[in-house]
């Protein structure tokens, strides 16, 4: 059990740090973390509202098949509101997911990496720490999709035991330096497939 406190200083925001607690076994440590400080790509923002626009694209053409055949078959009069609603809905998602969600996730995602720790910082409204211990870590792989190929931005994947943790959207350079620092302080072997 890990239970994480931010210790915060209003006259000296660099010396923010975490207090860690964690019991186990009936064993008590605490542990004095700096708060994570790495940042994502600035190209992030441009591969997110990327993404965002396709996946958003995809609903409005079958939202419009929906309205068309509603209006064909004359559906029941409940049918047409429920459109409505719907539409209205991914209208707002659109505004959000084109507007604001990516400028909140790159400005609150932040990441450091240590020889005892993976530590993962994200969340707008409800912030959310991961703490992965290194020697916890099974597994490092760097993935990188279409819109990421286009901005060279990798997302990288660290897997333990029972979950998986991700850095979405990295240069190159940061990745690749990453995954290789990680696999060496976790102690990970390369298995030549």
């Amino acid at each position: 059990i890990i239970s994480c406190k931010m210790i915060t200083d209003e006259t000296n925001p660099a010396s923010n740090r975490i207090l860690v607690k964690s019991v186990r076994r009936r064993i008590k440590m605490d542990i004095d973390l700096p708060i994570p400080k790495q940042r994502l790509s600035k190209n992030s923002i441009k591969a997110m509202l990327i993404s965002e626009l396709i996946g958003n694209a995809i609903w409005l053409p079958i939202l419009a098949i929906l309205f068309y055949v509603d209006a064909r078959f004359d559906w029941w009069d409940w049918v047409g509101w429920v459109l409505w609603i719907v539409l209205g809905l991914t209208v707002l998602s659109m505004i959000y997911s084109l507007t604001i969600q990516p400028y909140l996730l790159y400005k609150n995602f932040r990441y450091e990496v240590d020889e005892e720790f993976l530590q993962i910082k994200q969340g707008v409204f409800i912030e959310k720490y991961e703490l992965v211990p290194m020697t916890k870590i099974q597994s490092v792989a760097t993935n990188q999709g279409p819109v990421q190929r286009r901005y060279q931005l990798y997302g990288l994947s660290v897997e333990t035991m029972s979950s998986t943790h991700t850095i979405p959207m990295l240069s190159k350079e940061i990745a690749m330096q990453l995954r290789n620092t990680i696999a060496y302080y976790a102690k990970i072997k390369e298995v030549d497939e």
